[in-house]
């Protein structure tokens, strides 16, 4: 069996076809969530007090689809970032162009090309795949 590379198309089409997958399951979920937040919205308006009107909410909770969502994307969004930056490396793009075009350092674009993907999409919290968006802190 061959080697799994980042660069290769069915890594770089699965990732994509996750992310798709996720970014659904994320709209749905969140959806949801503006409707029920539209619901408080209402109760507030008509003078429900907020431990009333929170309690009233059927799980999961606004707060916890976010953070869902957050997670997920974070971890899916994560995986696609490295396989493109990786795909896009093998393609012929120069580590400053794929640097440019995700808005990172040369140094984190360079990162992503080599990084494994150790299946869990997290870093050190700065951004999907644990770089910095180039002149964000």
């Amino acid at each position: 069996m061959a080697e799994e590379t980042p660069e290769r198309p069915d890594e770089v089409d699965g990732a994509l076809a996750d992310l798709v997958v996720e970014l659904g399951t994320c709209i749905e979920s969140l959806g949801a969530a503006r409707d029920r937040a539209a619901e408080l919205q209402r109760l507030r308006a008509a003078g429900t007090d907020w431990t009333t009107a929170v309690r009233s909410e059927e799980p999961p909770l606004i707060v916890e689809r976010i953070s869902r969502a957050l997670e997920s994307l974070n971890s899916v969004g994560g995986r696609w970032r490295r396989r493109e930056a990786s795909a896009l490396h093998g393609a012929g793009m120069s580590i400053n162009e794929i640097a440019r075009l995700f808005g990172v350092t040369r140094q984190r674009a360079s990162v992503l090309v080599r990084e494994p993907d150790n299946g869990t999409g997290t870093g050190t919290g700065h951004d999907s795949d644990g770089g910095t968006r180039h002149g964000t802190a």
